[in-house]
This record gives structure tokens, sequence and C-alpha cells, in this order.
């Protein structure tokens, strides 16, 4: 667990925080992988801080839903099942293609222009770490042309939870060709602030995402537990 090692720098953040946000940032990069086990000690060696807000920062990211605490265990990088990934993908597209066509009236031309050069910017990066960032910029530029806080927060926490897993998947070139076609026609459906094709175009191209990582990508048991 050395890759994801940062150095110590003067940021105004408590230890908790600092602690919290190093471990978020290697898991939502795939440095820490689904089902590893995350030794406090170890943890606290690699930061230079004491077991207290490494304790702290594993219950902060159990309840972003990141990381799984186990009685007798300790904790583990959360892994989802297949059917927790489907679950959360059918979430997904319904969240973010209401969010589209919400924002699609409200995307004026200085926010096209902004896209527009996301769009080229991702044509040119080869770093994934870089691709990534700027796909997540993409949507969300879009998403906050209108101003609903709770819904971008719940896409955020959702899109959290399956970064490992869509990390993975989205190494391959086929899928940046397919994304490159899918967000340019999102660009169009906004630029005509068509509220429906806004909705449309976005809940295709998250499908085809979830559909081609669900042939792909390997998964954590299913649980069994039901409701009572």
């Amino acid at each position: 667990m050395s890759d994801w090692q940062l150095s110590a720098e003067n940021v105004l953040q408590t230890r908790d925080g600092y602690v919290a946000d190093r471990l978020r940032r290697a898991i939502l990069r795939g440095e820490l992988r689904p089902g590893q086990k995350l030794d406090q000690n170890e943890i606290a060696a690699l930061l230079n801080v004491s077991r207290s807000p490494v304790r702290e920062a594993l219950r902060t990211l159990a309840a972003e839903g990141l990381v799984a605490v186990y009685p007798h265990r300790g904790a583990v990088v959360a892994e989802l099942s297949r059917d927790e990934f489907e679950e959360i993908s059918l979430i997904r597209v319904n969240l973010e293609g209401m969010a589209a066509a919400l924002a699609a009236p409200h995307v004026d031309d200085e926010r096209i222009a902004i896209l527009k050069s996301i769009l080229l910017e991702m044509d040119k990066v080869s770093d994934l770490d870089q691709w990534v960032a700027l796909n997540r910029r993409f949507h969300n530029t879009v998403y906050r042309a209108v101003h609903r806080p709770r819904l971008l927060a719940l896409i955020q926490s959702l899109r959290n939870t399956m970064a490992p897993y869509i990390r993975l998947y989205i190494t391959s070139n086929d899928h940046v060709d397919a994304a490159r076609v899918g967000h340019q026609l999102i660009v169009e459906a906004c630029i005509n602030r068509d509220e429906k094709l806004a909705q449309l175009e976005t809940q295709k191209h998250l499908k085809s995402v979830y559909e081609e990582a669900l042939k792909t990508l390997e998964f954590g048991p299913s649980s069994n537990v039901e409701d009572s």
C-alpha cells in the first residue's frame, strides 16, 4: 500500500480530514482495490499520523460507502456485488438523466463553450486519471447549469461508490471512443436546449458504460441477507 502515499503538505485540514482525503483519492483512483484490507497501523505509519485520525477517517469513508468495517476483521475497501452494481447503475441512469433534463434549458453559450473545451482536452490526454477528472468535470458542468444541490450530492455519492469499478473498465480505447460520441450528443442536445433529448442521450451514454462494464468486471460476493 505504498503507491498512493503522498508527502505531508501544509493544508488547512484536520488530521482526520487529511487521512480521509488521501484514502478517498487512492480508492477512487484504483490504487486501493475493492476488498483490499486497510491496516490502521500501516496507514498511520505511511501518513505519519496516530491511529486516532485513521479510525475517524475510516468511519467517514464508511459513511460515504467507500469503506466497509467488519467486527473482528477490520476495514476493507468496499466491494460491490453484481446485483449492487446493477442497482446503482439503474439509479444513476435515472438521476443523471433527470439532472440533464433539468439543466438543458439553462446551459448557456458560455457553458457550451466550456463543454466543447473539455471534450477537446479529453481527446488530447493520455493519462487515465486526467481523463477521468475531465469526464467528471464534463458531466458536472452540464448538471450544475441548474441549482439542484441535493440531486448533485446523490449523484456524486453514487458515482464515488462505483468509481473503482468504472475506472477498471474505462482503460480500454473502445470505451474512450464510445464516450466521445455520447458526450458530443449530450452537447448537441444542450445546444438545442432540448430537455427530453438531453435526458435520453445522457441515459443512453450511461447505460452503454454500465452494460459493457458488467461484461468484463469481476464483483464481490452477493449478499443473501434480506430485510425482515
